[in-house]
């Protein structure tokens, strides 16, 4: 599970750097995604502190190489994406497409490590039954 650990690092690398800039500075980061929307002062801030939850807990899964979370990001961010697309056309804001596009290229990179190191790992259990 070693390419899905590494591929975490992207996960853990744009959530705290997000999570930090929409705590401290949440019009400046909307504004670098693209967002056209209104949110407020403090939603963004609240979203903000959550991001930086979420990614305090994915340096934890890198860190403790806690493989049995793995498939869990896989199928959390699935469901962000749903969550995305389906926001983008309540209300049109761009912001959503870019949450879209990075949450969706981390999904691609951990689902692929995550298949490539399974059928390595299959395939390191049936060479060691072929030995005995």
């Amino acid at each position: 599970m070693k390419k899905t650990r590494i591929s975490l690092f992207y996960l853990a690398g744009y959530l705290i750097p997000t999570g930090i800039g929409l705590l401290f500075t949440p019009s400046i980061t909307l504004k670098l995604l693209m967002s056209n929307g209104d949110y407020g002062d403090m939603f963004p801030r609240i979203v903000g502190m959550l991001l930086i939850g979420i990614g305090i807990i994915a340096v934890q899964l890198i860190r403790l190489k806690n493989y049995i979370l793995y498939p869990t990001t896989i199928f959390v961010r699935i469901f962000f994406c749903i969550c995305f697309v389906f926001f983008y056309f309540i209300n049109r804001d761009p912001l959503f497409l870019v949450m879209l596009g990075v949450v969706a290229i981390g999904l691609v990179l951990t689902s692929v490590c995550y298949l490539s190191d399974s059928k390595q790992k299959k395939g390191g259990i049936i060479n060691e039954r072929r030995k005995k």
